[in-house]
């Protein structure tokens, strides 16, 4: 097996977003080319790039031109240099009617940057690796103090004791807000040892939409949850295979 030799980093490449992940982003669902969350979205990005000393995008801009795709994807990251702009078609397969599972991982998220989407993405990398290799749909991370965090590319969100509770520590999840509009819940820590008591569920992400999870695993112990789908037709809310009209 021949292997590759040292090459010279080309130029494009020399900057701090790809050689320290000096970058914020995020990741909007579009329909039929219309940004949705669109204010959400740019406020959440703008909050961190002012925390990372990073350009923002300038006061409120409109979304840029993009192809009229049933169901996109745009992603928006800021760097050093400008922020740029990524769209793309969203097609993440049939929908899993019986709900998903989920995989606590042994990932945790960054002590100062969790409740931000950064170039320093690696710890939700591994995690959806993690979870692939178990089978599993999502990869729940951690914090130092063995606590439930955040998705790999999900936000979780749970039912304890008959009460929606959204796990402290994480990335503001725009389409698990959306979700909870007007419902009552809990922010607040949520430990490892706190998982055997969930009675239901779900994974919230641009991406997937409002997802409900039938299985919980980790090391040594499966939990089996009642996965029911959300009774919406929200464009922002579905899964992006779906038509709601």
């Amino acid at each position: 097996m021949t292997r590759p030799g040292l090459r010279p980093l080309p130029p494009h490449l020399d900057s701090g977003a790809w050689r320290h992940g000096e970058s914020a982003f995020t990741t909007v669902r579009t329909r039929w080319g219309r940004p949705l969350l669109w204010a959400a979205h740019l406020a959440r990005l703008a909050h961190t790039c002012a925390v990372l000393d990073l350009p923002a995008p300038p006061g409120d801009p409109p979304p840029p031109a993009l192809d009229p795709l049933p169901w996109g994807l745009l992603r928006l990251t800021a760097t050093r240099e400008g922020v740029f702009w990524t769209h793309r078609a969203l097609a993440p397969g049939p929908r899993p009617a019986g709900g998903v599972r989920v995989h606590l991982t042994a990932a945790q998220v960054h002590p100062q940057l969790a409740r931000h989407k950064t170039g320093n993405y690696l710890p939700y990398l591994l995690a959806g690796r993690e979870a692939a290799r178990a089978g599993a749909f999502e990869g729940w991370l951690t914090d130092a103090a063995g606590r439930v965090v955040d998705g790999g590319r999900t936000s979780p969100l749970l039912e304890i004791a008959g009460q929606l509770v959204v796990p402290a520590g994480g990335l503001p999840g725009l389409t698990r807000a959306a979700f909870l509009a007007g419902r009552p819940v809990q922010e607040r820590p949520v430990s490892t040892g706190a998982l055997p008591g969930v009675t239901r569920a779900w994974v919230c992400g641009s991406g997937v939409g409002v997802v409900p999870v039938r299985e919980i695993s980790a090391e040594g112990w499966r939990l089996g949850l009642p996965a029911r789908w959300p009774g919406t037709t929200d464009p922002q809310l579905v899964w992006p295979a779906e038509d709601p009209g």
